[in-house]
């Protein structure tokens, strides 16, 4: 049903209309900002040069791979600490609670931990978006801290969980 894939330079026209969805951005760490094009190809093109330390893959649909469901990605790898830090997003609205984002995490963590012999992915997910919270906690994320007030939304300074998985515990529960 649906399949993880390459970032492709043809998926940043789709990329850049999520990047400047207000709605969207909302739910996620970054800064709302506007995005012209050529921020975004300069964006995948220094990813084409990071691919040592960066895996980003689009989350396509196996019957329509040009068809870009959500973006999710692995950035900071470090080989010595055998670490990563996790981020996904799913574009557009009707593609969320089908099933994808549970999907492209697992499919993600699995590559991290068996194809990339790391041992620790972390992420940070604003508090409010219980949607997220409730995926990775179902993967076997477990929080680990909560920096109070720490990002910028909407006019508001929110909180942020830190959370993080270990191979062990991931191995545990998704033995495949």
């Amino acid at each position: 049903m649906f399949k993880l894939r390459e970032l492709k330079k043809e998926d940043i026209s789709q990329i850049n209309m999520w990047r400047n969805d207000k709605d969207l951005i909302s739910c996620l760490g970054a800064s709302y900002r506007y995005i012209n094009t050529d921020v975004d190809n300069q964006w995948y093109d220094n990813y084409m040069k990071s691919r040592n330390n960066t895996v980003r893959c689009s989350i396509v649909n196996t019957e329509e791979e040009d068809i870009v469901l959500g973006l999710v990605s692995l950035t900071g790898i470090s080989s010595i600490n055998q670490s990563a830090e996790f981020h996904i997003m799913i574009g557009d609205s009707e593609n969320r609670g089908k099933g994808i984002g549970s999907y492209a995490t697992i499919e993600m963590l699995k590559h991290a931990f068996y194809n990339l012999n790391l041992n620790r992915i972390e992420l940070s997910v604003l508090e409010s978006n219980t949607r997220a919270v409730n995926l990775y906690e179902k993967v076997g994320f477990k929080k680990e801290g909560l920096q109070i007030r720490s990002t910028y939304k909407n006019g508001e300074f929110v909180n942020t969980i830190i959370m993080a998985l270990l191979k062990d515990d991931f191995v545990q529960n998704y033995i495949n």
